[in-house]
């Protein structure tokens, strides 16, 4: 044997089973550039936006708090990112019901803002984080580690996915106290995506849906603050002054700023007419010193980022992979997607940020988790050259 075949031959026996080059690959460049697009932009919206709260410092409270929850954030997507996937299935169980811990806190010791109780404040720190944000991630963990075994088959047992989907069912419950119904709507939007993909049958998605509507139906009509954004939202010009105002200030951002906006930071609606203007409804003061451009390219970012997530889950080595990549593919876009049809008028208003663009330590935190988790599903599938190789 000469030593190059040697050499080819001690090649192969260090490849794991398969010829799948694990653990081997660099992370996604299609998410990274994607999310590298959406954390510029709303690094710099940040400033626009808050810089009027705070005339008097050199750099906006609100701007450097959320520089410092994305540097964290960083640091978090990088640890997970090289960390394997699989060490997420065993930590999935106890962290969900950390989570769900911290949601019963939120009804015990939470601070009210708002008319709603949907905070906690870490003592002697001076922090205040929404345990909702580490709720949704920890669920759809969970979740994925639940439905991952099939026994081969391709449809999700019925049994598995009554077992699955009743796992919303606290963190639902716990969020409608607070109250909380666009999230609460979100996670069981976000669990019945992943129990598609999963191969549940549809028949079987049926009742659920409709109990979910007609129960969505009933919290509204019974609570007086859903029901106003309900009819803010159907008539916001008749409303302008009470509950269609938000709406409204909304269209004056993007009527004013055009094809190519005011320019950045010469915004007026964020000056007090436009309230939560650098939270919720960011995605208007893009609108209006960036213009069309700009808020293009915002959606340009997370279809990016959808594309990419999904050809990551397409290509995950197993299941659970691919529930992981898919479930954190959907909580960074389906979010952006509500929240892009509420600042547009095309639904009601639901109290969802915008993810990498909305001020929100914990939110932005939760985000770069999820990045993680995505880039370290990627890393630890096979590349398509190894894919095609090993088709052949």
């Amino acid at each position: 044997m000469t030593q190059k075949s040697s050499r080819k031959t001690r090649a192969a026996t260090r490849r794991p089973p398969g010829g799948e080059a694990r653990l081997a690959r660099a992370p996604d460049s299609g998410v990274v550039l994607s999310v590298l697009l959406l954390a510029s932009i709303g690094t710099v919206m940040s400033y626009s936006a808050t810089a009027t709260l705070a005339l008097d410092h050199s750099l906006p409270p609100l701007f450097l708090a959320h520089i410092g929850a994305l540097g964290i954030g960083l640091v978090l997507t990088t640890a997970i990112t090289w960390t394997p996937i699989d060490r997420w299935r065993q930590a999935a169980l106890p962290l969900w019901v950390l989570s769900l811990v911290l949601l019963v806190l939120v009804e015990f010791f939470g601070v009210r803002v708002n008319g709603a109780q949907r905070w906690l404040d870490l003592p002697g720190l001076g922090f205040r984080f929404q345990p909702v944000e580490i709720c949704k991630l920890t669920t759809l963990l969970l979740v994925a580690a639940v439905i991952a075994r099939r026994d081969g088959h391709d449809e999700l047992s019925g049994t598995r996915s009554l077992v699955a989907a009743g796992l919303t069912l606290a963190p639902i419950g716990l969020l409608l106290l607070q109250p909380d119904l666009g999230n609460a709507v979100l996670l069981a939007c976000l669990v019945a995506l992943l129990l598609i993909v999963a191969g549940t049958r549809l028949a079987l998605m049926v009742a659920p849906a409709l109990i979910g509507i007609l129960g969505v139906g009933l919290y509204v009509t019974q609570n007086a603050y859903a029901l106003r954004r309900i009819t803010g939202f159907m008539n916001p010009w008749a409303t302008f002054q009470s509950d269609g105002w938000q709406l409204v200030q909304s269209y004056v951002a993007f009527g004013l700023g055009g094809i190519f906006g005011v320019g950045l930071g010469n915004g007026q609606q964020k000056l007090s007419y436009l309230p939560e203007a650098h939270t919720d409804f960011v995605l208007s003061v893009v609108a209006e010193e960036l213009g069309l451009i700009g808020v293009l390219a915002v959606l340009a970012g997370f279809v990016g980022l959808l594309l990419a997530g999904s050809r990551i889950a397409a290509g995950a080595r197993d299941r659970f992979t691919l529930l992981v990549a898919f479930g954190m593919t959907t909580l960074l876009t389906v979010p952006a997607i509500i929240n892009a049809a509420v600042v547009m008028g095309m639904i009601p208003t639901k109290g969802l940020t915008l993810p990498f663009l909305s001020y929100g330590r914990t939110s932005l935190v939760t985000c770069c988790i999820a990045l993680g988790l995505l880039l370290s599903a990627a890393r630890q599938s096979p590349s398509p050259r190894v894919r095609s190789r090993s088709a052949r």
